[in-house]
């Protein structure tokens, strides 16, 4: 997940970032959900090409038959076929999924930050880390079931809609099916809020202090393309394990699946396929974090303050 950080500098504001509230930043729970679930949504559906090209080489050596040799590859072929339409499967439990998960890790976030803190004094860098990756973690727990259909709808090749995956997974797994791949989703989520909230807070707090920079877009992207490659970096290979344990829900393999958990997909993996397919998709996910960290953060500051 994407999210935002907080940080106290003398003499800079964040904007962007979750403050205690103060007489000059009251902004109130329901503001900040609405303004995160819209920039989050917007976010999500301007990168989706990239994310279902990521879904599509992850999946490589694994049950899709398709080889790609890259992200380009990966889009070119699928476009010859099967059209432009594929590269938005999933967005509608895309959208749910990201709006409900980036609203919710951020209205948990402030109250985890203050709990870890004492009274009377600043987070430290520590306790917003703790804070991010726990709001995350939080988050994506509850709405892992709409990752799950997401990620199969895009990992099929043919015409295949949320409720006929629904029904397949309910019927083969029952409910537990819905939260398949929930130990690496978390763990990667924790990864991705942790990264990108010290990243994003370093980069910004010095680039302000430069003072070449104002608190304007040009430092918010500068900022956002770090944290995203920090992030990207880091969550890579959870995220190849998650997204594989999340295939293979539904499909009838449950008394004798490939992969029976976190570690095993991490052992499996690694001696079948090498280390290096931990990092399959690390383009795509790098191209799409720095396209929505910057769009939703510039998004979600205009609307925080409007």
């Amino acid at each position: 997940m994407q999210t935002s950080s907080t940080v106290s500098v003398p003499q800079t504001r964040l904007n962007v970032t979750i403050k205690r509230k103060s007489p000059q930043n009251n902004v109130t729970h329901s503001r900040r959900l609405w303004a995160s679930a819209g920039a989050a949504g917007l976010a999500e559906a301007l990168t989706m090409p990239v994310d279902f090209a990521k879904v599509r080489m992850q999946l490589q050596s694994s049950h899709c038959a398709v080889r790609y040799s890259g992200m380009v590859d990966c889009m070119a072929s699928t476009l010859r076929n099967e059209g432009p339409r594929a590269f938005f499967k999933g967005l509608g439990p895309g959208l749910v999924r990201q709006m409900g998960y980036t609203g919710l890790s951020l209205m948990l976030y402030e109250p985890i930050r203050n709990g870890l803190s004492p009274a009377g004094r600043d987070a430290s860098y520590t306790s917003r880390l703790l804070a991010g990756g726990t709001a995350g973690g939080m988050g994506i727990s509850v709405l892992n079931p709409m990752e799950v259909i997401k990620t199969q709808i895009q990992a099929s090749s043919s015409k295949t809609s949320a409720a006929d995956v629904f029904a397949r997974i309910w019927r083969t797994d029952g409910i537990l099916g819905f939260w398949a791949g929930i130990g690496p989703n978390i763990a990667r989520t924790f990864l991705v809020c942790a990264a990108e909230l010290g990243t994003y807070d370093e980069v910004k707090t010095h680039l302000l202090k430069s003072q070449l920079f104002s608190d304007g877009p040009l430092a918010h992207v500068l900022a956002s393309a770090s944290a995203a490659f920090a992030s990207a970096s880091i969550s890579t290979p959870v995220d190849v394990v998650k997204t594989r344990l999340m295939s293979q829900a539904g499909s009838g393999a449950s008394t004798s699946p490939q992969y029976r958990g976190m570690v095993d997909g991490f052992v499996k993996i690694a001696s079948n396929e090498g280390a290096m397919s931990f990092y399959k998709g690390f383009v795509p996910i790098l191209t799409r974090k720095v396209l929505w960290c910057s769009c939703f953060f510039m998004t979600y500051e205009h609307l925080l303050t409007s």
